[in-house]
Formats: structure tokens, sequence, C-alpha cells
């Protein structure tokens, strides 16, 4: 066999027996002795040193020695795994820590650069090699999980900001964190890639888009920002979310990943790798954030000189969005559990005309989808008005799962026709009562270097930015210095 089909046997073999590994230690193993803690670890340790011996002996040709080294590093992990259940103290992050350091075994260790991480996902390798172990391992547990070197989960302060936020997201907002796992699920195999490229843990972005739109493709906010992520008009199109054939590209989610990961890295660079800083800069402006900190990214986000001069939605934003991170991380721990998502992406081709909400109708509530597919569908299909039909032959994205059921329910049968006649239904139209707006006092106000049209409008605590903007006739929002724009006057 030659190098590089040594190499790549290495590549699926020990991803998907570390996953299976890694979902035992997850569910407490089976009930052996324990063993010392230290010990337990010292054998994980071991393991991963013999992992690393076994590619430098495939690197060197000695495939045999690097076949009986994989296996013996292997049995040390499963064993290991086995016992953390019954071992007092037992952290099973450390074992997906392991995995992620594996994984991270690449560029520069074969001559003809193959990449171990590089085009094998970890969990489609375990399915691959028929591990049905992975089926039921958390897609946190899967996720890279660190970040410049550090463990996500060390990254993260527990104070009592952080603290309040995971109860907020364990009681009223709840359902708000389960659908916005759902739709990221779905979205998954779009967006985690772009995170995955630019070195980012998956954790940190499920906690933006969670704390952002709620996984709501096409969302927009007041101010004006929009897509999964909800960027601006402006920062949007600083780093490449553009309109593509007049489709919003901020509404796209492998593009909206991509430009947030590119973000985050060009903060985490000048904030030296400061998290909470940089996830700070990402909601309330990089500009107002440096002039804050100056030359000091060591501070912390909670030093007095920093929070304080910070927006209330700021101070907010930043331990929500770790919070949201750190459950996805470790539900386990929180009387937590994630619905399991089949999310492996598929398509299908009308075989009639439908639009997204005719199909909808007849997809009812097909894999227990409880809430309906509506969102899904929308979500996957994101430069489509779901209203509109589209006609047979169109390619539309969906689960994998719903390709049979839109076979057996959506080209015959009662279904199809149900969700026409309705969709086809004629509202009367009802004149709308005249509506002459009162009479608002206006002012002149010039824009100063570093005005925002947000934070004109948090000085006058009595308007929106929409407002101000229709007032002006601004096109996507911008102002620049020296502009005179017409605000209301608050009484």
């Amino acid at each position: 066999m030659s190098l590089r089909a040594a190499v790549r046997s290495l590549r699926l073999a020990p991803l998907a027996a570390a996953l299976a590994l890694l979902a035992g230690c997850a569910s407490g193993g089976g009930a052996k002795p324990s063993v010392p803690l230290n010990a337990l670890y010292g054998r994980l340790d071991q393991a991963s040193k013999d992992y690393e011996t076994a590619l430098q002996q495939a690197r060197a040709g000695d495939r045999q020695a690097s076949q009986r080294t994989l296996v013996q590093s292997l049995d040390q992990l499963k064993q290991a795994a086995a016992r953390c259940g019954t071992t007092a103290g037992c952290e099973p992050q450390r074992f997906y820590s392991v995995f992620d350091h594996l994984l991270r075994l690449k560029d520069g260790d074969f001559d003809d650069n193959l990449d171990l991480s590089g085009d094998v996902d970890a969990s489609q390798a375990a399915l691959a090699a028929g591990k049905t172990g992975a089926a039921s391992l958390p897609q946190a547990q899967r996720s890279v999980t660190l970040l410049r070197g550090q463990k996500l989960s060390e990254l993260i302060a527990m104070n009592g900001p952080v603290k309040a936020a995971l109860e907020d997201w364990l009681t009223w907002r709840r359902p708000n964190l389960m659908a916005a796992y759902v739709n990221y699920e779905y979205l998954r195999y779009q967006m985690w890639p772009q995170y995955k490229k630019a070195d980012l843990p998956e954790a940190l972005l499920f906690g933006i888009m969670a704390k952002e739109s709620g996984g709501k493709v096409n969302a927009v906010s007041r101010s004006g920002a929009a897509g999964p992520l909800q960027f601006m008009y402006a920062t949007g199109l600083r780093f490449g979310l553009g309109t593509e054939n007049g489709f919003d590209m901020r509404f796209d989610p492998a593009a909206s990943a991509k430009a947030n990961a590119a973000y985050l890295n060009e903060q985490l660079k000048i904030f030296n790798n400061n998290l909470e800083l940089t996830i700070a800069a990402y909601n309330g402006g990089e500009g107002h954030m440096r002039r804050l900190v100056g030359d000091d990214s060591a501070v912390s986000f909670y030093d007095p000189r920093i929070y304080d001069q910070l927006s209330q939605e700021t101070r907010a934003y930043v331990p929500a969005v770790l919070a949201a991170a750190w459950l996805f991380l470790h539900s386990d721990s929180y009387n937590l559990k994630f619905p399991r998502v089949d999310g492996k992406p598929g398509s299908i081709v009308l075989k009639r005309p439908a639009s997204l909400s005719e199909l909808t109708v007849c997809l009812g509530s097909a894999s227990g989808m409880d809430d309906g597919w509506f969102r899904t569908l929308r979500n996957l299909n994101a430069r489509l008005d779901p209203q509109v039909s589209q006609p047979a032959g169109t390619q539309l994205q969906v689960p994998r799962l719903l390709e049979k059921v839109y076979a057996a329910r959506c080209v015959d049968g009662p279904w199809p026709i149900l969700a026409q006649d309705l969709h086809s239904a004629v509202v009367p139209a009802i004149a709308a009562p005249v509506h002459v707006p009162a009479t608002r006092r206006e002012r002149r106000y010039r824009v100063r270097r570093g005005d925002t049209l947000i934070s004109i409008v948090r000085k006058l605590h009595c308007s929106s930015v929409q407002e101000i903007a229709d007032m002006n006739r601004l096109k996507h929002h911008r102002i620049r210095a020296g502009h005179t724009l017409k605000l209301p006057v608050c009484e």
C-alpha cells in the first residue's frame, strides 16, 4: 500500500472509532470498576501520544508498525472512555478536547501536503465505517472546541452575567434556544464548514446565531441588520456580502457564516484574542470598542472602564452569546436535552408547480416536525419568495429525509390539491381608513465623525432608525460626517 493510501486509511478508521468512544463516554459507559482519576487521564494522554506516533510511522512508510500503534492507541482511548462515567470527577470534555487535538494534526505532517481533517467530516467518517455510536453523539461533542489553541470552555468566565444569561436561555428563552438549535442543524452543512476553514469553534457560531436571529435566515432587524447572523449593510459589503442578481447575500447562510468568521478573526487579531471584546465589537461596533480599549487589549470586558461605557444591549449581548455557546457544549450538565435532528442535505425537483407555502401544507408534520416545515424550507431556499409558485422542474433544497415524503404526499393525491386551493384563496379587499399622521416638529442635526444612525437614535430617546431613515430618504441607512439630517423634536 502506498503512503498516500496508508494515510487515507488512518483518516477514516481512527476518526470513526474516536467518535464511538466519545459517545460511550457521554453516556456513562458500562458498569466497570472505577480507577483513580489521574491514572485515567494518564491513559488518555498516552493514547493521544500513541496516535501521533502512528501518524509518524505512516509518514515514514512503516505501515505495519503504524497499524499496531494505532490499534494500541484506540484501545487505550476506548478503555479510558468506558471508565469515565464511573470515575468520580471525570470530565467528558477532556476526551472531546483530545479528539479536537487529533483532528488538528494536519498541514506539514506529510510531504504530499495531505491534510488529516481537510476533507473528512468526522460524523460522516463514523457513519461510513458503520459505527452506530456516532448517531447518538451530540453535535456539540463533534465540534472543534479550541480557539487559538485554548479550550473554548476555559475562555468563558462563569461569572454573574453569564450565569444570568444561562438562566434566561433555560427558562423564558428556552423555546427560542430549542428552535435555534433545530434551525441550525438543518443549516449546519452550509454554515459550519465556513467556520471550520477559519479555525473557529462551532459552539461560537451557534451562540451568535441563536442570539442574533434564532436561525431565521430571512430575519431583518429594525436597525436594518439582516440574515442569520444579522450583518449591517456597510459591514456586510466590507466582507463580501453585496447583491447577487438582485439577492442580498446577507441572507445566504454559507456566505454570511464565511463573512462572520472573517470578521471575528479580524477582531480577534485586533483585540489580542480577547473573545469577549471581539463579540462586543460585533454587536456594538469595532470602532467604539477600539476607542474604549485603546492599547490595553488585555483589559476585561467587565472592567468598569469598558462595561460602564457600553449600551445595555451590548452588556447583555456578550454573556448571552457565551451562555448559548456553553449550553451547546455542555447541555447535559444543565438538564437540557437538544432534539436529535437528521440534518443531512437533500433536494427535490418539483413534479408540479408549487410554492414553499403549499409544500408546507402537503408535507404536514412529516418526520415528527410538529411545527411544520415552513421555516426549514424557507431557510434552505432563501432566494425564493415563499408565496410565489415555482414551475415544475424547479430544484429545491430540502432535508434528505423529506425526499421520499415529497414523492408520497406532494405529487399526487388530496394534499397538493388542498394546498393549492388554500393558497389561491381570494381575500376581499377592505378600504383602509385614511390616516393623517400627526404633525411632528423637526430640527436639524449635523452628522459628526463616528456617528451612526443607531447612536443618534439612542441620544433622542423618542424615535427609531427607520423613522429617521424615512424622514431623510436615506438609502441603506448611510450617513456621512457633515451631512445634515432632519430629526424629530422630542417632547
